[in-house]
């Protein structure tokens, strides 16, 4: 029996988003370090409404009655993020595409966003917790 398989999908979820928190905390950092680098393409990394629809289930239609749809489950544990590079459109010439406002606007965003994952999966256990004291 695999550990994750004993944890829910909010859990499973969580761990997810946490992953990718972290990913795009590298991201926003990477392009607040170059902010001034010559050339440098702002790189965006793109995952909450690809990992909401993961979440609710598939698109796929299930086209047989004994064809099993993929459980939310499956499409999370393989789900990957969404990378690309913005090219300049400030007009300044230098080719650099990073608005270092508008990183540390993203950047903010993002560490609340991992802190409220953060709260959610120690209520998660909490209750967990709590519930196994109970049985005890």
């Amino acid at each position: 029996m695999q550990t994750k398989e004993i944890f829910d999908t909010t859990i499973q979820v969580l761990d997810k988003v946490l992953e990718l928190r972290s990913q795009k905390l590298q991201t926003i950092s990477s392009n607040i370090a170059n902010a001034e680098t010559p050339g440098y393409g702002r790189h965006v990394m793109e995952f909450e409404e690809q990992l909401r629809e993961a979440v609710v289930g598939t698109s796929q239609a299930v086209t047989h009655p004994r064809h099993m749809p993929n459980s939310p489950i499956e499409q999370i544990g393989s789900f990957q993020a969404n990378f690309f590079r913005e090219t300049d459109h400030s007009g300044i010439g230098d080719g650099n595409s990073v608005d270092l406002e508008q990183e540390m606007v993203d950047l903010a965003i993002n560490q609340i966003r991992f802190e409220a994952a953060i709260l959610s999966l120690n209520k998660k256990f909490n209750m967990l917790k709590y519930a196994i004291q109970e049985k005890v």
